[in-house]
């Protein structure tokens, strides 16, 4: 997983609130099971409409997405945040979160940051205006920052240091393998083992 300390970018304002993880990545998607090759299915229902946000090529190469509360809820699928940096996001703004898909997020490297919604409405105005500020996530300060503006966000130490160590949970055991190994060398001959790379 990469590491994530600040980054900042280009950011569309998805103006949708209650966008549930059909909306993100529909079920006829869900086949693959490598983490790439979704970016094709990311809105799908959306993108036959040139109005779109992602059609729009102001906001071509966007890895920051600023949307509406709700952001995720429905079905667990691993896979909508897969199709969101698939295609290219780094981070997700909104004022709240499907608790699975944050989960997934976070444990995923893509960054869901919760700001209120005065906040997300005043980045929307600003992100359709005639010049559009670059929106910086910093996750060392836990702040985002837009033009004059600086917001504070919540996230908890753990889920932040796991993001600025870019470790996921596999990341996490390997941390121990020099334990593991220790351990399966006393381990009985009879019981099972991990086999090794």
């Amino acid at each position: 997983m990469e590491k994530f300390t600040v980054h900042t970018g280009t950011a569309a304002p998805l103006r949708r609130s209650n966008v549930d993880t059909d909306q993100i990545i529909p079920a006829e998607y869900l086949k693959r099971v490598s983490r790439t090759g979704f970016a094709d299915g990311l809105f799908k229902a959306w993108r036959d409409d040139p109005a779109f946000v992602l059609n729009q090529p102001r906001y071509d190469g966007a890895t920051v997405l600023v949307t509406g509360t709700e952001f995720g809820v429905g079905s667990s699928r691993e896979h909508a945040v897969w199709a969101l940096q698939d295609q290219g996001f780094k981070a997700i703004v909104a004022p709240r979160f499907g608790d699975i898909f944050r989960n997934n997020a976070l444990k995923g490297g893509l960054l869901p940051v919760e700001l209120p919604t005065a906040a997300v409405e005043w980045l929307w105005d600003a992100l359709e205006g005639d010049e559009p500020p670059a929106v910086t996530v910093d996750l060392a300060a836990r702040e985002v920052r837009a033009g004059e503006r600086t917001w504070a966000f919540p996230l908890d130490d753990f889920s932040r240091w796991r993001l600025m160590e870019g470790l996921d949970d596999i990341g996490l055991t390997l941390r121990h393998e020099a334990d593991i190994t220790a351990f399966e060398a006393t381990r009985a001959s009879w019981l099972p083992a991990t086999q090794g790379a």
